[in-house]
């Protein structure tokens, strides 16, 4: 027999899962609308209604469009992070490897110019109330980096050399996204920058 406190879990468990879910969707359509027309195309009322959801369910999830870009920016890096698992970068030495890695974090997210295009400008005209997600996507940027320098834990001047490289990364987006260089000038500036600081 079910107890009252059996059925309240299971029914917060569903209600957690089907969160999830409806989540899942607003984050899918986002990028999808992002795709076919970057920031501009993406409206939170559009996005609702291709999700199936309500627009008081995409604002509770995430309070802007800035917001709801800046959280699919997270994911992406985050899944480049699991990707780089499963086919770790190449390279005998650090730099060669974190060079790799840069290169592949470029190569990825130019497959998506207008999605990119529009998470970078969420990124660029992030409010102080959205920094949490911008410091997910360093934070998560830095270990992937760091990850790819050596295995163990980073010592302090790895960390620091991360940081520097994703703000190098994150400036060349900005960079590319605004038409100032290509995708050849993007991966020159990150070698460069990696040889420099990985002595």
């Amino acid at each position: 027999m079910v107890t009252d406190s059996e059925d309240v879990i299971e029914n917060g468990s569903t209600l957690a899962r089907n969160q999830a879910a409806r989540r899942r969707r607003v984050l899918d359509v986002t990028l999808a609308m992002a795709d076919r027309g970057g920031f501009d195309a993406v409206q939170m009322r559009d996005v609702a209604a291709e999700a199936g959801v309500a627009l008081g369910t995409v604002y509770r999830y995430f309070e802007s469009k800035e917001r709801l870009l800046l959280e699919a920016n997270v994911e992406q890096v985050e899944l480049l992070g699991e990707r780089l698992l499963e086919r770790p970068p190449e390279g005998t030495e650090a730099v060669e490897r974190v060079v790799d890695v840069l290169n592949r974090a470029c190569r990825w997210l130019t497959r998506r110019p207008d999605a990119t295009a529009a998470m970078v400008r969420a990124l660029g005209s992030a409010r102080p109330t959205e920094a949490d997600a911008v410091a997910r996507i360093s934070t998560s940027m830095g270990q992937i980096i760091t990850a790819a320098m050596h295995a163990g834990e980073p010592t302090e001047r790895d960390l620091a050399v991360a940081r520097i490289l994703t703000q190098v990364w994150l400036a060349s987006l900005v960079g590319w996204v605004g038409g100032v260089d290509g995708p050849e000038v993007i991966a020159r500036d990150l070698e460069r920058a990696a040889r420099l600081l990985i002595a």
